[in-house]
């Protein structure tokens, strides 16, 4: 929300300066985004009068004028088509400086002598279409210097409110704050009831009462809106980041800014019949103000007449029922909804405005009369007319209630960790606009004001004492608690561990997020129907993702772009799987890596990232859970890997094969899809399979001697080195200490559908010396082994 210095002064006016004034109030939890000036710097710019004009001799579009600016009488020349005799105007002398650094010189236009500018309000930087010359009222001073006539010294100030301060989206409200905080009071502008100079009226029904409790309207007849907007109010709507656009629009949009309250002016003209607030209607159509066409849903709350739908309710008006020059009769509208009725209406439609931004947040129910009063008076001093009587409809059973909310001294300085007085804390809440029924010494029962409806249990209260009290005067120091140690077991194996693992090895962690684009997901999992939500950020975040890798791959996709050559990511989270009517949600590890296997060096040949280096890095992290049953690698096809270079991670276990999950190079037809290289490899883990490891136990170290024997195997080349190694554990039983697979050979003197495996077989007894006979018969078992399992023969 922008709003102007001066303006709020005009309500609150502490003995604070601008920068105290903004700390005060982002400390009072209503944050100070910025602070701008009002206005661009110029100088030398007064208020004077355009005495007599006359045309240009030698130039249609040019005038010559005699202008006073109090002091003295000049010629000027120009060009501006609203000059006139008798008009007051911004004028620029011989020497001022305007914005962007314009100095204004004597000069001579088509040969006539020009000493100064008359300057229009686009040359003083207070908008940016260029419209003629500002005028300004006939009883401006004249010689004023401009700023100060028009308090252009001036700061405009956003404050960016939390949802439940709602009522702070006004100068009323904000003024408030700054009273209590101050302890300064607030002067409100004086608001009379308008007493109805006419009897008629438009008739309003309310067929949605529990959406729309309270209704007003009311007539004005007779509006002149060719009567120019007040400077005064342009500017302070300018300031606030408003345009102005007619008397009736720009009185709306200031009872906005002042009150909080939003209000809509029909044209009478263009309304039949009567005013109904409804629900939509299947198949009903609105033309917005913004020109925009809308399909209207049937849970949409509508202003409505005979015709048809004429505005949706707290967002905005149709085109059809709008105020125009020719307008001469409205029909002001002020009205309550409630906030569930419009939450999220504006979004679903693509829309945001001032009105919807208020009612899904709150606005004061007992406003609207009030806010009718005010744009009436303000409406008829501008440009003319007659009111007539307000017609109000409420439903008083569906209006907000406040309940009164049990609040303890004991309790808000117990939270506080402060000794505040019984009377400190009433005189606080008192400020603040509520009403306390005391209970007994310090307890009491408080009802919230009208526009304090985020007020709902006593943390609320307590939160506001803080706030009153000051933020930055709480006392900070550590609670007295007992330490506990951590109870978490051993043979878990934390989230942080397997992460440090990975940045050991390179990685970067990445936080996605856990809706992704619709596209890629399907890419991904085309088989799979994935959660979509129902009211998404943005069309690319539609869906629940049911693999991390389609966060991984965006931000590859980002990396990419952006001339990455080297990457290494990685991610733990959840993936969302729907089984049925239920959402199995599955934590996981994945990763990616890209580019060159190590970081450049003048010492070390440049090689690309292979499937054996991602390979290596998922065994590290198979090797960080202990890795108490065998875990093997099957190749396998995957939509998402490339077929030739792609395997399922599983793992052997008395009750079977458990599969972990993948590994591999992307597919180039994925990669194709997502506009990313083919040579990205990715892996995907279940999170539990690597936070479980075996409690270590003690082993004694041996004292017998240990022997090795290496064995080279002739295989097909379609065999698997993985499963040749868990034959052969299983051959040599307990005695095998060890095998490692050392060498793996095809090539001359091999035959071209086979290949060499050579591994190194370590056996050790605890109890004694294995003696040679020992030995020979361990490594008979596995040559028949492995022999009898893949038709291997002993390389020669």
């Amino acid at each position: 929300m922008l709003f102007n210095e001066s303006w709020l002064r005009e309500w609150a006016n502490p003995e604070l300066d601008t920068a105290a004034l903004m700390h005060q109030l982002t400390m009072a939890g209503l944050e100070v985004d910025g602070v701008a000036p009002a206005c661009a710097p110029f100088s030398g710019v007064v208020v004077a009068e355009v005495l007599s004009t006359a045309p240009h001799p030698d130039a249609d579009k040019l005038t010559l004028c005699q202008v006073h600016d109090g002091s003295s009488t000049v010629p000027v020349v120009c060009g501006a088509p609203n000059v006139r005799a008798g008009l007051r105007v911004a004028f620029a002398r011989v020497g001022a400086v305007l914005p962007g650094d314009f100095r204004i010189k004597p000069a001579k236009l088509r040969g006539q002598p020009s000493e100064g500018m008359l300057c229009g309000a686009s040359e003083l930087g207070l908008e940016d279409k260029i419209d003629g010359l500002l005028e300004l009222p006939a009883d401006a001073p004249l010689g004023v210097d401009v700023r100060e006539y028009l308090q252009l010294d001036d700061a405009v100030i956003e404050v960016d409110l939390t949802p439940n301060r709602a009522d702070c989206l006004s100068l009323r409200g904000l003024a408030r704050e700054v009273g209590v905080l101050n302890r300064v009071p607030v002067t409100e502008p004086r608001i009379d009831a308008v007493t109805a100079s006419h009897d008629q009226s438009f008739p309003v029904a309310v067929s949605a009462p529990e959406d729309c409790p309270r209704y007003l309207g009311r007539v004005v007849r007779g509006v002149n809106l060719s009567a120019p907007t007040p400077l005064w109010m342009v500017e302070r709507l300018r300031r606030a980041g408003i345009r102005s656009i007619d008397a009736v629009v720009d009185v709306t949009n200031y009872v906005l800014l002042e009150l909080g309250q939003p209000m809509h002016a029909f044209d009478l003209a263009r309304l039949q019949q009567g005013i109904e607030v409804r629900k939509a209607r299947s198949g009903e159509k609105l033309e917005l103000l913004d020109g925009q066409s809308v399909a209207l849903r049937d849970d949409t709350l509508v202003i409505a007449d005979a015709q048809g739908p004429l505005a949706m309710a707290g967002v905005m008006g149709g085109k059809a029922s709008a105020v125009t020059a020719d307008t001469t009769d409205l029909m002001l509208e002020s009205a309550f909804f409630a906030p569930l009725s419009v939450a999220g209406k504006a979004r679903s439609y693509g829309l945001h405005t001032d009105s919807s931004h208020r009612f899904e947040r709150g606005v004061d129910p007992q406003l609207q009369r009030l806010a009718m009063e005010r744009a009436t008076a303000l409406i008829l001093s501008i440009s003319g007319g007659e009111a007539g009587p307000i017609v109000e409809v409420v439903s008083e059973a569906h209006l907000p209630i406040a309940t009164p909310i049990a609040l303890s001294a004991a309790k808000v300085n117990q939270v506080l960790g402060l000794d505040i007085a019984d009377a400190d804390i009433e005189d606080m809440l008192q400020r603040l606009g509520m009403t306390l029924a005391p209970q007994q010494p310090g307890q009491w029962l408080v009802t919230a004001p009208s526009w304090r409806f985020d007020m709902a249990i006593e943390a609320d209260l307590i939160e506001d004492v803080a706030r009153v009290y000051g933020y930055d005067l709480l006392p900070s120091w550590l609670p007295a608690v007992r330490s506990s140690a951590d109870t978490a077991p051993e043979n878990r194996i934390p989230g942080r561990q397997v992460a440090n693992l990975l940045v050991d090895r390179g990685y970067l962690e990445a936080i996605t997020y856990s809706f992704v684009d619709p596209a890629m997901q399907h890419a991904l999992a085309p088989d799979v129907t994935p959660l979509a939500l129902a009211n998404p950020i943005s069309s690319e975040l539609g869906v629940m993702r049911t693999t991390l890798w389609a966060g991984l791959l965006t931000a590859a996709q980002r990396n990419l772009n952006r001339q990455i050559t080297r990457l290494r990511l990685f991610e733990q989270g959840l993936r969302f799987v729907p089984q049925g009517d239920q959402l199995e949600q599955l934590p996981m590890v994945a990763g990616l890596i890209y580019g060159s296997a190590r970081p450049q060096h003048f010492d070390d040949a440049a090689r690309k990232v292979d499937f054996f280096d991602l390979k290596g890095d998922v065994e590290a992290l198979l090797a960080l859970a202990g890795r108490a049953e065998p875990v093997r690698f099957v190749p396998d096809q995957h939509p998402v890997l490339h077929p030739g270079q792609s395997a399922r991670v599983v793992r052997d276990t008395v009750d079977g094969e458990v599969e972990l999950g993948w590994l591999g190079r992307i597919h180039p037809a994925v990669a194709g899809k997502l506009d990313l290289s083919d040579e990205l490899y990715l892996f995907e883990l279940c999170a539990d399979a690597l936070a479980q490891r075996p409690l270590p136990r003690f082993a004694p170290v041996s004292d017998q001697p240990s022997v090795r024997r290496d064995l080279a195997f002739v295989v097909d080349r379609a065999v698997l080195a993985g499963d040749v190694l868990t034959a052969v554990r299983r051959a040599g039983g307990e005695q095998l200490r060890d095998v490692r697979l050392f060498d793996v050979y095809q090539g001359e003197h091999m035959a071209p559908e086979q290949k060499s495996l050579a591994l190194g077989l370590t056996f050790q007894d605890r109890s004694r010396t294995l003696g040679e006979a020992d030995i020979n018969e361990l490594v008979t078992a596995v040559i028949q082994l492995v022999k009898q399992e893949f038709n291997a023969s002993l390389r020669e």
